[in-house]
């Protein structure tokens, strides 16, 4: 994360910039923050893209001219980020922490369905080729209702309290949140995650619902429900950011 001290006039909004380095061209979203006192450069690993925070007061020109001077610092650190992995014939997806290689059946009755082959687990998909990408994704996220709802019920009960729904999404920056009426929300890429990683989320937002907050309080809890929730938070930060590479449209 690269920053410098800037202070300048106001400017006009600008919603991204582009800057040239090495025959690549990049695009850099700019983000206004008043309580920011320096420029901050960040390659998002989850969705593959550039962020600058600037003051609200600087110029484009200054933001522009920072972007540019760090072009081949944005360059490497892309260059870095996995691979992305479509949900295509022979690709290979983790679910439940396990590899699976998808396996297009045309001809077969179905939608998605997993398998054991001769060369190991299989997600099948069956159906044209244009559609295995949305069945694939939409298979896993029946698996990762079905287990974050078990989950979520199961730490519940322990806690005799009651969310009133779960909601998936695909959200870049948050595994699960809990929202003030006790809605749980939860990034169906945890199905990708080993089990422990998913049932670490469960407990950790049904927490939420006793407290609002990131208190001793609210760690005791959590680990009450989820004794392993250091190990947990340790593989999100090292392997957390990789589950976004799946599900990349080809091409």
């Amino acid at each position: 994360m690269l920053r410098l001290f800037e202070r300048r006039p106001p400017a006009a909004p600008h919603a991204q910039i582009e800057v040239a380095h090495a025959g690549e061209v990049y695009r850099v979203a700019l983000k206004r923050l008043s309580t920011s006192r320096r420029f901050t450069l960040r390659v998002r690993a989850a969705t593959r893209d550039v962020v600058l925070t600037m003051p609200s007061h600087s110029s484009l020109k200054s933001a522009r001219e920072f972007a540019e001077r760090h072009a081949g610092w944005i360059g490497a650190r892309l260059a870095r980020l996995p691979r992305p992995i479509a949900f295509a014939p022979s690709a290979v997806t983790p679910l439940r922490g396990v590899d699976h290689v998808i396996v297009h059946r045309p001809g077969e009755r179905g939608v998605a369905w997993t398998e054991i082959g001769p060369q190991g687990p299989m997600i099948c998909v069956a159906g044209e080729r244009p559609h295995i990408a949305r069945r694939v994704a939409d298979f896993l996220k029946r698996e990762a209702r079905k287990d974050l709802e078990a989950a979520v019920a199961r730490h519940a009960k322990r806690l005799g309290v009651a969310p009133r729904r779960v909601t998936l999404r695909d959200t870049a920056s948050r595994w699960g949140s809990c929202s003030s009426t006790g809605g749980l929300n939860f990034s169906w890429r945890l199905i990708l995650a080993p089990p422990e990683i998913l049932d670490y989320l469960a407990a950790h937002e049904v927490a939420h619902t006793v407290h609002m907050n990131h208190s001793p309080a609210f760690w005791k809890l959590t680990r009450r429900l989820f004794p392993d929730t250091e190990r947990a938070e340790a593989w999100l930060k090292v392997h957390g950011a990789a589950l976004h590479r799946f599900g990349a449209r080809e091409g």
